[in-house]
Order: C-alpha cells, then structure tokens, then sequence
C-alpha cells in the first residue's frame, strides 16, 4: 500500500538523518556531516518525496472516482421517452453503427469543450499580468502615487464576480471554468496587495479581503473533493448572494452617478430583500422556486456585474471619446479570447447563465469595445475586420459542431435548446 510505505520511507528517511548526524556521539552532531552522509540524505529525500507524489496520485484518482461529475449536458436527461437517440440508450449500448458514430461525436466533442475551457486559462491569466508588474515596477521606484490610479473599489467588485462564480463552478464539477475563476481571484488579490503596500487601500479592507479569500477558496475546494459539510455550503452560498445581489444594484447605480444623485439605498433595499429571502428559505417558508431561484443568484449576479463592465465603458466611450486612449486593445482581445474558448462548453452543458456571460463577453467586452475603438480610429479598419472574421467563423464552427454532437438538425437548434429547455427533435 502506497500509504504505509510512504510511513515506512518517512521513519528511514528520519533514521537516516539522525545517523548521519550523529558520529562518536558528538556533542553538536549537525557540525560533522561528511559528504557520504550528505548523499544518503538527498537519496532518502528523493524517494520519499517519490513515495508522497505516488500517494498523492492514488488520493486524487480515488477521489475523482467518487465525484459525480456531470460531463452530460442536462438536456439529455431531459429527453423524452419516444426520442431513440437520447444519450442513456447511447450508454446503454445500441448495436447500431449510426448510434455508435453518434455516441463517439457526443464524447469527442464534450472532451473538446472541456479541453478548451480549461486552455481559457491563459488568456485571463495574461489579463492581470501587465498590471501587476507596472505596479511592480512603481513599487521598486518609490512612486506609490501611481498606483492611486487604480480604482481598488472596482477590483475588489470583480474579485467578488470571480469568488461567486467560482463557487457556482466548483458545485457543477466544472475544472476548467473553475480555473478561469481561482486565476481571476488570485491575481486581482496580488493586485489588491499592491495597492495596500502603497497605501491606496484601507488596510482594514485589505485584511479582510484576504481572509475571505482563503476561506472561499478552501471551502470550494472542499465542496469540490466533496469534504464539506453541506450546512456549512449553505452557510457560504447565503454569503456571496447576499452579497453578490447588494454589489451589483449599487455598482449599476454608481455608474451614472454624475447624472443622478450619489446614494447608498439601492445597496440597502437589495441587501435587506435579499437577506430576507435567505432567512425564509432557511426556516422553510420559501417555495421550492424560489429556493432554487436563491440558489443561483450568486452566479447570476456576478454574471451579470461582469456583464455590466461593458455597457459601463461603453457609455463612458459615449460621454468622453477622449477615455478611448487609454484603453488597450490587446487586454480587449484577450477577454474576447478567453471568453470565446469558454462558449463551447457552456452551450454543450446547456448552461444559460454560463453561455450568457461567455457570449456576452465575447461579443460586447470584446468584439463591441473593439468596435467603439474603431469607430474612434483608434483601431485600424485591417485588425478590427481580420478579427470580426475569426470570431464569426469561430462561432459558426462552434454551433456546427455542436449541433451535430447533439444530431441535431440545424446550427441554430443548440440556441433553441438552451432557452427553451428542453431537447429539440432529431
């Protein structure tokens, strides 16, 4: 068994140590390590570190046998009985060579999709990244002042966005959305941690922002390996609704606040509904809809407050053309990107609050800011059509293939089944 021969390798490892240590029982046994003593130390290191990674590896695959991870989109559990190509008699195993042929386009494409949701990765890693080395940069210098440039209201906004969609993603099983997410939470909180050091955050804010961190993150992790008591995942996703609801009404306010009164009351009215629904689905008094509907709203929240993030910019591109030169198209083009990668699993799991956002992101926080970014001459006419064509042929390939997994009719029936439902006839 790997775990008693990783105790066995951990005590021979420790024994080792302690004889090589101790030589004609010297009194400072650390000052008489002779090169021989040194090599069965990294030898037994080694094979101990060997012994551990294996044990590991055994943990990790005896633990993704036990999740129940749902790579089948719900809406071929939700098939009728009268449909013969509905996926449970595809797993049962028909002797049909066209079942067979269909069986292996549905798994090949689902393996796909989750492959390229888990590439979306890089493109939102790269997102933070240039502004986390200028403040690096700044840092070093001594120029603390610049970083006052950055809004930690507004960072701390999308770190929530990330924290509650990554708990909504660890509740599905979805590894690669969730990666997407912990990359989003962990580099807005290196950039949140700047901005404490130079002082552009509250120090109280910034404590607490880190201790809500490191909690989320090891009850998703929890709830993922399912090791979390279910009151206790309760307890959190009541948190990040309540939450999730108050930022978002008061963030859409605030963002035409130079036209209507400053006010906190739209943050009060959703906190206090939100947290009142939570009380009574607590104590049993809410309808199962609604139950269900507060289940989701932290994910829909956040969806949407990242939703808002373009129709925010845009309006500013509108009020002042001059704030277009300070946007930098290649981080429109990375969301875009990002965003993209992740449409093809959120239409295969019939995700709609999934698909809504990745589509939204991909169509209006990037292809539509690279738009008002051309319309300003800000953007060559050559660039912004070169990737108006790859998005078009991108989505299109996408629908396509999907449709045929599913043995669908048409391109558009993937659309159709996501809004409606339910399964569309072959």
């Amino acid at each position: 068994m790997p775990r008693c021969r990783l105790w066995c390798r951990l005590k021979w490892w420790f024994c080792c140590c302690c004889c090589c240590c101790t030589d004609s029982g010297d009194t400072f046994p650390a000052q008489k390590m002779n090169a021989n003593s040194i090599l069965v130390i990294v030898s037994q290191t080694r094979r101990l570190l060997t012994n551990f990674l294996s044990f590991f590896q055994l943990f990790a695959f005896s633990t993704e046998a036990r999740l129940s991870m749902q790579v089948v989109p719900r809406s071929f559990l939700m098939a009728s009985s009268s449909n013969s190509n509905s996926y449970r008699e595809l797993e049962d195993g028909d002797d049909g060579e066209e079942d067979d042929r269909q069986s292996l386009l549905l798994l090949s494409w689902n393996s796909t999709t989750i492959h390229l949701a888990e590439f979306a990765t890089l493109p939102f890693l790269f997102l933070q990244l240039p502004q986390i080395i200028l403040n690096a940069r700044n840092l070093i210098a001594g120029n603390y002042e610049a970083l006052s440039a950055v809004q930690w209201m507004g960072q701390l906004t999308s770190l929530l966005g990330n924290l509650s969609l990554l708990s909504y993603f660890a509740g599905r099983r979805e590894r690669g959305a969730m990666a997407v997410q912990a990359v989003g939470v962990l580099t807005t909180l290196v950039v949140l941690i700047q901005l404490g050091i130079a002082g552009a955050m509250p120090s109280l804010a910034l404590a607490g922002t880190v201790i809500a961190v490191a909690f989320g993150l090891l009850l998703n992790l929890l709830n993922y390996l399912l090791l979390l008591r279910e009151w206790l995942w309760k307890i959190w996703e009541a948190v990040i609704s309540v939450g999730g609801a108050t930022v978002l009404l008061q963030v859409m306010w605030s963002t035409f606040e130079p036209h209507i009164p400053h006010t906190i009351l739209p943050a009060v009215i959703t906190g206090i509904a939100t947290l009142t629904l939570v009380a009574m689905d607590a104590i049993g008094f809410l309808p199962q809809k609604w139950s269900d509907f507060l289940v989701a709203l932290s994910a829909w929240t956040a969806t949407l407050l990242f939703m808002w993030t373009p129709v925010a910019q845009m309006f500013q591109n509108f009020i002042d053309p001059e704030n277009i030169k300070g946007l930098s198209p290649l981080t429109i083009l990375l969301a875009m990107i990002g965003n993209g990668l992740l449409v093809p699993r959120a239409l295969f799991t019939r995700d709609l609050m999934w698909f809504t956002g990745a589509a939204w992101g991909t169509l209006f926080q990037g292809w539509g800011l690279l738009l008002t970014l051309w319309i300003a001459r800000a953007l060559s006419g050559t660039v912004f059509g070169t990737v108006t064509g790859l998005l078009t042929t991108w989505l299109g390939y996408v629908m396509q293939k999907d449709s045929t997994a599913y043995a669908l009719k048409c391109s558009l029936c993937p659309l159709l089944e996501l809004c409606l439902g339910k399964r569309m006839p072959i």
